[in-house]
């Protein structure tokens, strides 16, 4: 049973910083491509950033230049940076996995079958 357990939310003022953490444990093989997602009140949730195990990654365009991910595949953590916080940052991320044997590396949320409960990310302006 894959496992994903985020940390590093917070509450930070725009324009600072934070790093997210997902550890991730269970894998039977070879590790899938691993993303972000977020979802802000009363909206839908997206794909923020991803990356596969060859380290290509994604990222969307309201993020790009500003977040980046990241894996420590000894210690099977995923990270996301993400710096130049705005308010419209404010959301509940999530860390999520690809099923085994899926080749898919994007911000597709209906590709991802393991998730993570989330972390509360406010930034205030």
């Amino acid at each position: 049973q894959v496992q994903l357990v985020e940390s590093g939310g917070g509450s930070v003022q725009a324009g600072g910083s934070l790093e997210l953490s997902c550890r991730a444990s269970g894998y039977i093989y070879s590790r899938p491509c691993m993303g972000w997602f977020r979802q802000a009140p009363e909206k839908a949730r997206e794909g923020v950033a991803a990356v596969a195990s060859d380290g290509t990654t994604f990222y969307a365009r309201s993020v790009r230049g500003r977040f980046t991910i990241s894996q420590d595949n000894a210690k099977n953590i995923l990270y996301l940076r993400m710096n130049s916080l705005k308010p419209e940052d404010t959301a509940m991320y999530y860390c999520a996995a690809v099923g085994d044997g899926n080749s898919y590396c994007g911000g597709d949320q209906q590709q991802y079958n393991n998730w993570g409960q989330g972390t509360q990310v406010t930034v205030s302006a």
